[in-house]
């Protein structure tokens, strides 16, 4: 993060917003999609004589992984982060689940991160590693490292991450830690 003697004279807004974006991943989304038109087209113009057993398992089998790629791909294309006066609220996808929403009170310091790899966590999502803590992960590039006063860090990939490390920092200053529940 860049030191700037300044930074503190800055106005910060009411509610910062950041988002990232994986595009990738509508790839993987529209081969989830594929499994279960595959399943789809099983059902309806199945020319199988072994029996009806392998039939049902294949169509099932293909919605099944479908649905599974599919929901699971567009629940991480992208993440937004919310922050107001009182906390940080990180959702996921176009219908924001999984949600996260932590207190500031419960936010020891922020740091901003370069390089967040899905590598590193084990892929895209929502990530824990015993070692590392709790992530948030839909693309590589830029991230907030949260320190939370119980210990854990807590880890976001978005845009513009380093405006945001400076929003948090400022708002950090004016907040007496809480009960960490």
């Amino acid at each position: 993060m860049r030191d700037d003697p300044h930074a503190d004279d800055t106005s910060h807004p009411d509610v910062w917003t950041g988002r990232a974006t994986n595009r990738v991943q509508w790839l993987l989304a529209l081969v989830g999609a594929a499994c279960m038109a595959l399943g789809i087209e099983l059902a309806v113009d199945s020319a199988w004589t072994s029996g009806i057993a392998p039939l049902v398992m294949s169509v099932v089998g293909c919605i099944a992984a479908g649905l599974l790629v599919l929901f699971g791909t567009l629940a991480f294309v992208h993440v937004d982060l919310r922050l107001d006066e009182e906390s940080l609220e990180v959702r996921c996808g176009h219908i924001g689940l999984p949600r996260r929403r932590i207190p500031l009170s419960h936010v020891a310091g922020a740091d901003f991160a370069a390089l967040v790899n899905p590598r590193q966590w084990g892929g895209w999502g929502y990530r824990w590693r015993p070692e590392k803590g709790t992530a948030v992960v839909v693309r590589r590039g830029e991230g907030i490292v949260l320190r939370l006063w119980d210990g854990h860090t807590f880890t976001i990939t978005v845009d513009d991450a380093e405006s945001a490390v400076r929003v948090i920092r400022a708002r950090l200053r004016t907040i007496t830690p809480g009960p960490v529940a």
